[in-house]
């Protein structure tokens, strides 16, 4: 597997911070997992934000503790582990396996029409994940963004105004961004897409249906 398109330098070094939402952490861990350049990329973040804390330590408050433990109730939920996934015939990597339950066949889909489904993922309220299904040859409808989205091909490919998108490619969209993504007539594609905010779609019936399907 060859993948072309990977995270930036921000996103691995906001994942090795602890600063991204949990929906980001998911999408990078899920990359990660699957792609040696960025691995290695994130494994020397983290090596150097290890270094720079050692170098930097500094002496602990008298009410250090105290306030440490009092915070106990709002840690934020831990970040998927960023690991390799194990050689499995799966088409979920395992960052995101735990999240669902299992692989495909535990997904439970929701039809949002056109032969497109979804599957809205747990997480925090910052931002948001879910699961697209998209029939082969089939098309998402042309839409913009208001936010930052973040798309992860799990199976078949996807291509739009920007470029062609496989398995382990992920495609990052910004403000500046409006496409219409269409499926590879050859397979039905799946992905992992993650957004900070609403898309901005340009037809009138998506723009009705998008309070009740959370796009």
């Amino acid at each position: 597997m060859t993948i072309k398109h990977h995270l930036t330098e921000n996103l691995l070094m906001g994942y090795a911070a602890g600063t991204l939402p949990e929906a980001f952490n998911l999408i990078v861990a899920s990359h990660v997992s699957m792609c040696d350049d960025c691995r290695a990329a994130l494994e020397s973040y983290e090596a150097l934000g290890g270094a720079v804390l050692e170098e930097r330590g500094v002496a602990m408050a008298e009410t250090g503790l105290a306030d440490c433990l009092a915070r106990l109730d709002d840690v934020p939920t831990p970040a998927p582990v960023a690991r390799k996934a194990p050689v499995s015939d799966g088409t979920l990597p395992a960052p995101l396996r735990d999240y669902v339950g299992g692989d495909v066949d535990a997904i439970r889909w929701r039809h949002v029409g056109g032969g497109v489904k979804q599957a809205i993922l747990s997480t925090s309220d910052s931002a948001s994940a879910r699961l697209l299904f998209i029939p082969a040859g089939a098309a998402v409808p042309d839409h913009g963004h208001r936010g930052m989205e973040l798309t992860m091909v799990l199976q078949g490919a996807f291509a739009d105004e920007t470029d062609r998108f496989a398995r382990g490619d992920v495609e990052i969209a910004d403000e500046d961004l409006e496409h219409m993504p269409v499926a590879d007539i050859g397979e039905d594609c799946i992905c992992l897409a993650v957004t900070d905010a609403p898309l901005r779609f340009r037809s009138l019936i998506p723009r009705l249906l998008q309070p009740l399907l959370k796009i």
